[in-house]
């Protein structure tokens, strides 16, 4: 383990998520002593959770594509994202003794899947290089001398650093650790944040209590999604999605949470269509519903000719009129593009990620802050966000290392 020296620069990192351990491994790297500070007990808390159902580290579509992914902060983050690509991010796990693959959706996973052997396979090479770390400290912003306050079981403490990288994630999944509470500290020393909003979330849409009752947890395979943006052009994606107590969840809807959130936020509501037949030809599907039934039930034409039933029944009859099911014609539309208002989006806390943090503006392009000089910023803090399938971890990454070589430029800066 290399030994700390009086003549190198000591750097503090606060946050031991992915941005923050690899802005660590990129600072040791080039011999800078450097000491991670972590709330909780055990650092890559809300890392190794997001893996608990598979290790999504980033995913294999073409460059443009994936940087459109990025919504309104493509132009920050494609810099950022172009010195350390998704190719990169494989090559780097490779370099851990992980072996990685595509999935057939695109995705890309470690090989097993999980993000434990990951983690300790990173900590143990991290350790090895001389990292220092220090759990249950939580930062709580500066002293008068400009040092670092912690508040740890043993009583506060301060802690003095030559450069310092905040890395301490969004305001969602509060229990591990991610929960916003760096926004004031920030404020108050005049750097522009913007509020933190719920990213890759759920939406209210109002059930009534015999809908909620009987298919909250029901889940709505092979269907598709069509959401107008801001500008009117309808956008389409197909998949799956969950019928919640309180609306509707999953990664399907995760894909346009940035959009619907927006629309409700400028106008109380917005209304998405749900095509819960997307194999079917829409003049094919009245056809076949408007072919007699003799004395079957409406339930069981609807299931006979068309396969709806179950959920998919259940939400026709929640969100259409009675007399669209004596008109065929209108009842083949609404399947094919049945309308559900959304109301709300579910609490920050619910949410996979967040939007909002410290703005672009408020950072030059080594992403430190322009009012605080030799601070920096990295991951979820920055104001970005980005839908599932990789692209999260790939920005915290990414970011963590840009501010990490932006850290090394300014320290061997003369001053």
């Amino acid at each position: 383990m290399p030994d700390s020296s009086p003549s190198r620069p000591r750097v503090a990192i606060i946050g031991g998520g992915p941005a923050g351990l690899i802005a660590a491994e990129t600072l040791l790297a080039h011999g800078i002593d450097v000491e991670l500070f972590d709330a909780m007990p055990s650092v890559g808390r809300k890392f190794l959770l997001a893996g608990v159902g598979g290790m999504n580290i980033t995913h294999s579509e073409p460059r443009a594509p994936f940087l459109a992914r990025y919504g309104q902060r493509e132009a920050e983050l494609t810099p950022i994202i172009d010195a350390f690509d998704a190719t990169a991010l494989r090559d780097w796990v490779h370099g851990l003794g992980i072996d990685t693959f595509v999935g057939s959706s695109g995705k890309v996973f470690p090989t097993g899947m999980k993000a434990a052997p990951l983690l300790r396979a990173w900590l143990t090479r991290l350790r090895d290089a001389g990292l220092h770390i220090h759990v249950r400290h939580r930062w709580l912003g500066w002293d008068a001398d400009g040092g670092l306050r912690f508040a740890t079981p043993d009583g506060d403490c301060v802690h003095h650093a030559d450069a310092v990288l905040l890395a301490l994630g969004g305001g969602s999944w509060t229990k591990l650790g991610s929960d916003g509470k760096w926004l004031p500290l920030l404020q108050d020393r005049g750097v522009a944040v913007a509020p933190l909003q719920p990213s890759n979330c759920g939406f209210d849409a109002q059930w009534s209590p015999h809908f909620a009752d009987k298919f909250a947890g029901s889940a709505l395979k092979n269907v598709a999604i069509t959401f107008r943006d801001a500008c009117g052009q309808p956008l389409t994606r197909r998949g799956e999605c969950v019928v919640s107590a309180h609306g509707i969840e999953g990664n399907l809807v995760y894909t346009f949470s940035a959009a619907i959130r927006d629309e409700i936020n400028a106008r109380g509501s917005a209304t998405v269509l749900l095509d819960l037949a997307p194999d079917r030809d829409p003049a094919r599907l009245r056809t076949e519903l408007e072919r007699g039934r003799g004395a079957a039930s409406l339930a069981n034409h609807l299931r006979k000719q068309c396969g709806i039933d179950g959920v998919r029944a259940g939400l026709l009859r929640e969100c259409l009129d009675k007399d669209s099911f004596n008109d065929m014609a209108r009842l083949a539309t609404a399947i094919k593009a049945l309308p559900l208002t959304l109301h709300a989006a579910r609490p920050l806390d619910e949410a996979i990620s967040s939007a909002g943090g410290v703005r672009f503006d408020a950072v030059d392009a080594q992403l430190m802050l322009r009012a605080l000089p030799g601070v920096f910023v990295a991951g979820e803090m920055l104001d970005w966000e980005a839908p599932t399938g990789g692209y999260l971890l790939t920005a915290c990454f990414a970011s963590g290392r840009a501010a990490a070589q932006g850290m090394l430029e300014w320290l061997a800066a003369p001053r």
